[in-house]
């Protein structure tokens, strides 16, 4: 199974679909002030890099980056399909996310996600991945429904003929 990632700049009905489906899974996850998810419209919003994942031109995975200041940006609308979990396209995904940020010369990246038991399988993939246990960030405030995460970046120095996503 092979997953072709792409920035997103335009609405699709199949992605709107598959965005609705990641907020209507949150719902039981924590009260409606707690869930952070940006809505489709946000993700599309200037400051934001919305990618999907698709597989055989079907939507199977998300992933966004989204500004919080000069040189930190904060990962959003990390999902994969229900039904494609735990075959690493979230893992793919977040690798991807990674180095669109590195390459861009980002040097943190933080995460609010769920402390629901939900979140088990997300926070042991970021942690995975280096992300480790830190306060609230940007306009966030401290919730016991949210982990918070974060990732300093190693400097990487950009070429003038470097590849931009």
């Amino acid at each position: 199974m092979s997953i072709v990632i792409e920035r997103v700049e335009t609405a699709t009905p199949a992605l709107a679909e598959f965005l609705v489906a990641h907020h209507a899974e949150l719902e039981h996850t924590a009260p409606a002030e707690s869930r952070h998810a940006l809505v489709f419209e946000r993700l599309l919003a200037p400051g934001v890099r919305l990618f999907a994942g698709s597989i055989d031109g079907r939507p199977a995975a998300t992933g966004a980056l989204a500004t919080v200041e000069d040189g930190h940006e904060e990962l959003k609308s990390m999902r994969t399909d229900p039904a494609l979990r735990g075959r690493g396209l979230g893992k793919s995904m977040l690798a991807f996310l990674l180095a669109d940020a590195q390459e861009r010369g980002i040097r943190r990246l933080s995460l609010e996600t769920g402390s629901d038991d939900f979140f088990i399988p997300a926070r042991a993939m970021y942690a995975a991945a280096g992300f480790r246990e830190s306060g609230p960030f940007g306009r966030y405030l401290p919730d016991p429904y949210s982990a918070f995460m974060t990732l300093e970046l190693p400097v990487v120095s950009v070429t003038p003929d470097a590849h931009t996503r």
